[in-house]
C-alpha cells in the first residue's frame, strides 16, 4: 500500500487556446487531430505533475468528439488524474470551445488518455496513492475501475473467440459485409 497519497485536485491542469485558421480540416472545422495533439500534451503534463516523473502515453482509452469547434473559438482543455495504479494513471479530459464574442459554451470532448510513469532509466516509477475528497471524484475513480474491468473482459473474448467457424461467418450474414474466403 501506498504512504504517499496526492489529491485528485493536485493533478488538476487548465490549458487554453485560440483556434486558428491553421487548425483547420477540409471542411473548415477544427481538425480533430489536432485536439489529438493538445489532449496528448494535456495529458502528459496532468501525469507528470502527480507523478513527478516524465511520462508516456501507453493507450487513449475513450475519445468522444461531441460537436465541431470553430475558429476563433476559445478551446479550453480540463485535465485530472481520475485512477492511479502501480505506476499508470487514467487522465480525464474535458474539452469546451468558447465563442469569445458571444461567451456562449459548448462541451465539445470527453478523453481517457492511460499515462505511464517512468524512471530516467525508461524502467515505470511508482505514482503516488490517489486521495478522493469528493463523491464526484469517487463516481470517477469507480467508473476508471468498470472500463478497465471491461477492457480486460474484451481482451479476453479476442483471445478465445472463434472467427473462422461456420457459426460465426454465417452470423455476419445480417451486416453489411459479403465474405469470400478462398
Amino acid at each position: 500500500m501506498n504512504s504517499i497519497f496526492k489529491t485528485v485536485a493536485s493533478s488538476n491542469i487548465t490549458i487554453s487556446e485560440l483556434m486558428l485558421p491553421s487548425h483547420t480540416n477540409f471542411s473548415g472545422k477544427i481538425h480533430g487531430g489536432y485536439i489529438l495533439s493538445l489532449l496528448d500534451q494535456i495529458a502528459f503534463a496532468c501525469a507528470s505533475k502527480f507523478s513527478g516523473n516524465y511520462c508516456v502515453t501507453a493507450s487513449v482509452d475513450t475519445v468522444d468528439f461531441l460537436r465541431p469547434i470553430e475558429v476563433g473559438e476559445l478551446v479550453t482543455m480540463k485535465a485530472s488524474v481520475n485512477y492511479v495504479g502501480n505506476s499508470s494513471m487514467i487522465i480525464g479530459i474535458r474539452v469546451e470551445s468558447e465563442n469569445i464574442q458571444t461567451g456562449k459554451i459548448n462541451h465539445c470532448n470527453s478523453s481517457y488518455f492511460t499515462m505511464v510513469s517512468k524512471h530516467k532509466d525508461g524502467t515505470n516509477a511508482k505514482v503516488p496513492g490517489l486521495l478522493l475528497s469528493d463523491l464526484e471524484e469517487v463516481r470517477r475513480f469507480c467508473n476508471c475501475i468498470k472500463q478497465i474491468s471491461l477492457k480486460k473482459e474484451k481482451d479476453r473474448h479476442e483471445e478465445n473467440f472463434n472467427y473462422s467457424s461456420i457459426e460465426t461467418l454465417d452470423s455476419l450474414a445480417k451486416y453489411n459485409v459479403l465474405v469470400q474466403i478462398s
